[in-house]
């Protein structure tokens, strides 16, 4: 038997922290992730280091913030390579078989070339994740680029029968990325996550550690919960978001266009109208499906920590987590581009160490930027130097400072009461400032208000100083 834990590292895509119940959440219970919560450390202040899913997850795969390993972007070309050491590669060398299940995206899908009509190769992309470090790969790249690309996932769906029913109902302009699952429920891309992963670990060999990333795609848009799952969601806690009227008159604010016009942000262009023009029924069903769609990745962490319980016991380490999360109608947008709202930034993250007994409850501000570090720590492998910390030193010195958040054109920097935001784009620049204690909302923009210049001017200043301190030699 191997001396070094196994590892289960999860994570959802587009997961808001409030979603989960054991987060205060009423609209759906979450039971067997409570459990997770209820065993190990609830991190009520993690933060992810970007609103995009391939810079945070690269971040997550290197333990490097965006601007150090330069894979910023969802839509340009950076792939990071296999030079650069990361998680696979790390944990791979020191023994471990390591496999990756759903997700990976560590490369910008090229959206210019998805048809309706078809779904095109994707060998390519498959390769140059294998070439990370990955020893076995289950290929789910996102519910939209399965439709759009052949992935492992597409390939079993369309032999089942069922990949032309749902290519059309993502293309379907009227659903508005809103529609019930086309298809059984054991084919939801998030339910053949779950099967994959479970197969993985009760196959596993004994004589070899073994590493798993279960990388769900839901609750990511298109919100497409099958049906029967909506039954688990109590319709008196749905709500159709937070907003504040006429909080995007103003041209200067970073998602005036979002809500405006049809670009800016995934619920203008994706769904086909500007946000604004979604009315209250509209919200409520997007928000009914995403709930949904939480209770079935719920029952998956059941099967998997089933799984996990009967084949490692607890010589486990167990880390579930969400690379952002998603706005879901507050301020009334959906999505997350260009997004510092505390319902993106601030994700769930559940952690589980070896043989641990108790659970308890962390208010330290930590980052995903720490995740590799964390596993490095706890399996006492040896690795770079990082941006990140283990978590465990970074709760005994109180948390980060600051946390940080970044992507093409896009920097957000907090201490947990202020937080700036500085977008640059073709066209415009725009400066954000807000008062987490006084405004949790995050309605109002007191960048140029008088009163908060010191400590406009104090975040501004430790912003320039990370930056220099990483252009040193």
């Amino acid at each position: 038997m191997s001396e070094y834990p196994a590892i289960i590292f999860i994570t959802a895509d587009q997961l808001r922290k409030d979603a989960l119940s054991c987060y205060g959440c009423k609209a759906v219970d979450t039971p067997h992730l409570d459990r997770l919560a209820s065993q190990g450390v609830r991190f009520t202040r993690a933060y992810t280091n970007s609103p995009w899913c391939l810079p945070s997850r690269t971040t997550m795969l290197t333990g490097l913030y965006p601007h150090n390993h330069r894979a910023y972007s969802n839509f340009r070309d950076c792939q990071i390579g296999p030079d650069l050491p990361n998680m696979y590669q790390l944990l791979r060398q020191n023994g471990y078989r390591t496999h990756h299940i759903g997700k990976c995206h560590y490369a910008p899908v090229p959206y210019n070339q998805t048809r309706a009509d078809t779904t095109l190769p994707y060998a390519e992309f498959r390769d140059y994740y294998v070439s990370l470090g990955i020893d076995h790969l289950d290929l789910q790249d996102d519910k939209q680029v399965s439709v759009w690309f052949m992935d492992d996932y597409a390939q079993e769906l369309k032999a089942a029968g069922y990949l032309e029913a749902y290519r059309a109902a993502v293309w379907n302009k009227e659903y508005g990325k809103v529609f019930a699952f086309p298809a059984p429920t054991q084919w939801h891309p998030d339910a053949w996550v779950g099967r994959k992963a479970v197969a993985a670990i009760e196959n596993s060999p004994s004589n070899q550690p073994f590493f798993a990333w279960i990388s769900f795609s839901g609750p990511h848009f298109p919100f497409d919960t099958p049906d029967a799952y909506l039954e688990r969601v109590h319709e008196e806690h749905i709500g159709t978001g937070a907003y504040y009227a006429g909080e995007f008159d103003a041209p200067d604010r970073i998602h005036h266009t979002s809500y405006h016009r049809r670009h800016g942000i995934e619920g203008a262009g994706a769904a086909g109208r500007p946000c604004k023009e979604h009315p209250d029924s509209y919200w409520r069903e997007l928000r009914r499906r995403y709930f949904g769609n939480v209770a079935l990745l719920d029952d998956m962490i059941d099967q998997i920590s089933a799984a996990v319980e009967k084949r490692f016991g607890d010589n486990v380490l167990i880390i579930f987590t969400s690379d952002h999360g998603e706005m879901l109608g507050n301020h009334r947008l959906w999505g997350k581009n260009n997004c510092a709202y505390e319902d993106v930034l601030n994700v769930p993250l559940l952690v589980k160490y070896p043989a641990q007994l108790s659970g308890s409850i962390s208010d330290a501000a930590v980052m995903l930027v720490d995740l590799l570090p964390t596993i490095l720590d706890v399996t006492g492998i040896s690795g770079p130097k990082m941006d990140g910390k283990p978590l465990a030193e970074t709760m005994a010195q109180g948390g980060h400072t600051y946390t940080l958040a970044e992507g093409e054109g896009f920097v957000s920097i907090s201490d947990g009461r202020f937080k700036l935001v500085r977008v640059i784009r073709p066209k415009g620049r725009f400066l954000e400032f807000f008062d987490l204690e006084k405004d949790p909302h995050e309605f109002h923009n007191l960048a140029d208000h008088p009163a908060y210049a010191a400590a406009r001017l104090r975040l501004q200043h430790a912003l320039i100083d990370l930056f220099l301190e990483d252009m040193l030699p």
